[in-house]
């Protein structure tokens, strides 16, 4: 076994395990079950009535998220057939430790009183959430970052989103309860500015493994289903009462429709392939929830949900065939799973969609849903105007914000001896698991030692050893 490699096995243990103890300590001195999960609990010291209250967000919606994430997004990534069986391990990884953190870093700030963090089903819910604007920045390194680093990328990224969604939110007043810019928007261009600062000019010589086949369609088509069943609840989650939530159910529908057939209607012109692939119907799917993100609350009448996700589902096309290639040869930003073009375009476009929306907005238009979606603009705080400024304001906001944690981030992961060595063959092969002719087998870290002296032909065709070591 090289020494790197018992290394980066002593590195991650370690790490998960000072991780866990540390989540531990702080859960058994602040956490605390909140008075809407248990009743009993409610005193006249405790306030019952925080924001969104927990008894709209019972068992059943945080199903619907926590499986988006978890299911949803851990199985997108496994549609590049090197990566794919760990892109699914590392998301597990990623998800189990995130949501812990999120718990911690929201609590201190939405659901702290009296010395400590009382935990519902709404705090999970925004903790899927955070989860889930982490995983679209993994996306970007996938394959090309060792399991330790990506945990440290989760430690800082939580920290960082919540701080966004806090400045947002809390403190600009920003309507996007489905995250068009808090989870895509960041989400997206944290992961890419770590990609930039962690490019290594050697990597441009060595051609990347994104090999794509029957089996990766398989787990596409059961992410895409997934995202179908889900991704309508999850934009609809956050909303401020029931009274919205139809309007961003079915907007969310309608633009995952309009956006499926987007892709049939531009790919086939792009490509010279006779059939779509599945991927590019799951990156149409991805897209059409980004732009609703921000807008699915309002009123965008079904025909404009329609219009928006037929504009979202073109971006995915023409990203990939024009501006992943730009990224990757002149600003030297490798974007292994695309999410600029999935996420990240989407999100600036849902987030442009939401700005419209709310300068537009009048009490004649919404009646009492006013109060619910802009409740400034409601009591008179606000102009729908000055909404609509702070709408835009949080777009830039976001951008730096990404682009200096990514920065940060990026700087971080580079720190010697967390980087794996730049002679390591098949970086992205160095570890944990082993797919050989089709079949999934656990071989701790061997994987570097059976791959070395096969070409990258024949090691797409025989195997595929994942998670960076």
């Amino acid at each position: 076994m090289p020494k790197h490699t018992a290394a980066s096995r002593l590195r991650l243990s370690g790490l998960c395990f000072l991780l866990q103890i540390l989540t531990i300590i702080l859960f058994a001195v602040f956490v605390r079950y909140s008075p809407e999960s248990s009743p009993g609990l409610c005193s006249q010291q405790l306030n019952c009535s925080w924001r969104n209250q927990d008894s709209g967000f019972q068992h059943p919606r945080f199903r619907d998220v926590h499986l988006q994430a978890l299911l949803g997004f851990g199985l997108l990534v496994a549609f590049l057939g090197r990566y794919g069986p760990g892109s699914v391990a590392v998301s597990i990884l990623v998800v189990a430790f995130a949501i812990q953190w999120a718990v911690l870093i929201q609590g201190f700030l939405y659901f702290f009183l009296k010395g400590k963090i009382y935990v519902g089903a709404q705090s999970m819910v925004s903790a899927d959430f955070c989860t889930a604007a982490v995983l679209i920045s993994t996306g970007a390194v996938l394959g090309r970052v060792n399991p330790v680093q990506m945990l440290l990328l989760t430690l800082l990224g939580v920290t960082l989103f919540t701080l966004n969604e806090y400045i947002l939110l809390g403190l600009m007043g920003v309507s996007d309860s489905g995250g068009s810019l808090t989870v895509h928007t960041f989400g997206a261009y944290f992961g890419l500015m770590v990609s930039w600062i962690l490019h290594q000019p050697h990597m441009d010589k060595r051609k990347e493994q994104q090999d794509t086949g029957h089996r990766a369609d398989v787990f596409a088509v059961v992410g895409t289903i997934y995202l179908w069943i889900f991704w309508p609840s999850f934009t609809s989650a956050t909303t401020v009462h029931d009274n919205t939530e139809p309007w961003a159910l079915l907007n969310t529908y309608f633009s995952l429709a309009a956006s499926t057939l987007a892709t049939f209607v531009l790919s086939p012109v792009l490509y010279e392939e006779s059939t779509l692939r599945m991927v590019q119907i799951q990156d149409a799917t991805l897209a059409s929830a980004a732009v609703m993100g921000m807008a699915g609350e309002m009123l965008v009448t079904p025909f404009g949900a329609l219009s928006a996700g037929f504009l979202a589902g073109l971006i995915p096309p023409l990203g990939f065939r024009f501006l992943t290639p730009f990224l990757s040869s002149r600003l030297k930003t490798q974007d292994t799973c695309g999410v600029h073009n999935i996420h990240g375009l989407p999100g600036i476009l849902g987030a442009l969609l939401g700005t419209l929306l709310t300068a537009l907005a009048t009490a004649d238009a919404y009646g009492g849903r006013l109060e619910l979606v802009f409740p400034l603009v409601a009591e008179g705080s606000r102009t729908a105007t000055d909404q609509a400024l702070c709408q835009l304001y949080g777009l830039p906001v976001t951008l730096l914000l990404a682009a200096f944690g990514g920065s940060l981030t990026g700087a971080v992961l580079k720190m010697k001896g967390l980087r794996s060595p730049p002679d390591t063959p098949y970086l992205e092969n160095t570890v944990l698991w082993e797919v050989k002719l089709g079949v999934l087998v656990k071989k701790g870290f061997t994987g570097l030692r059976q791959l070395q002296g096969l070409d990258a032909a024949s090691s797409a065709a025989s195997r595929s050893s994942v998670w960076g070591g």
